[in-house]
């Protein structure tokens, strides 16, 4: 997979935007980059964590009582922390945060958890090609995936729900790497569509059917061609 930008973003839902954003801006302390329209009453929120975005959709109508996907830590490494601190934010989304270096953490980790270890292995490594970090974990730039076992985990995720929902790579051409991950093996979430003249997109799904959103996003690739 040929990455556009060396970073891994994370996508909740939520219908608690007043709370959410008074966290995730207030006491973890996110810069606010932008709105965004996404459709059916879903206003995008994004915040950036280093290159990195953490998009807060809030919803308008509400969500569906689906339980939580893999995706179930994120950790952010900032300079104003000195030892790790746990929290959750009004959702109950696990956060943790660690000073810079920690644990090889550079800005961002994801946790995810998984029925079948070696399946997730292949899948991140082989069919999405992203190079492993040598100690189980998976890296996109200055982004870590952490691949942790949990027989209990769902083995259907599903995309609408409260919670961490699906993680965005950044590509150059979302049609090619779309179908190169469906010709390895890797599941169809949602076929390529365009968004306007802002980006072009579509998902595939992980063994446990966790969503990973490919994006080609004109800001940072130039193009949509």
């Amino acid at each position: 997979m040929r990455i556009a930008k060396p970073a891994i973003d994370l996508g909740l839902h939520t219908t608690n935007k007043d709370a959410m954003l008074a966290f995730w801006q207030r006491e973890i302390g996110l810069p606010f980059q932008e709105t965004l329209p996404v459709g059916r009453g879903v206003q995008q929120l994004r915040h950036g964590i280093g290159a990195s975005v953490l998009k807060i959709n809030h919803n308008r109508d509400p969500l569906p009582d689906n339980p939580a996907t893999g995706y179930r830590l994120l950790t952010i490494a900032m300079p104003t922390i000195a030892t790790p601190r746990d929290c959750r934010d009004p959702d109950g989304n696990r956060v943790r945060l660690v000073p810079p270096g920690h644990d090889g953490i550079e800005q961002i980790q994801i946790e995810v958890a998984v029925r079948d270890v070696d399946a997730q292995h292949d899948f991140y490594g082989r069919v999405l090609g992203l190079p492993s970090n040598g100690d189980g974990r998976y890296r996109c730039g200055t982004s870590l995936l952490a691949i942790t076992h949990d027989e209990q985990a769902v083995a259907d995720s599903q995309m609408r729900g409260i919670g961490y929902r699906y993680l965005t790579v950044q590509v150059f051409d979302v049609v090619g790497e779309h179908r190169a991950v469906l010709e390895h093996g890797g599941v169809e979430g949602a076929s390529p569509v365009r968004l306007g003249d802002v980006a072009y997109i579509s998902f595939v799904r992980d063994p446990d059917g966790n969503w990973i959103e490919i994006s080609q996003r004109k800001s940072i690739t130039g193009s949509l061609d």
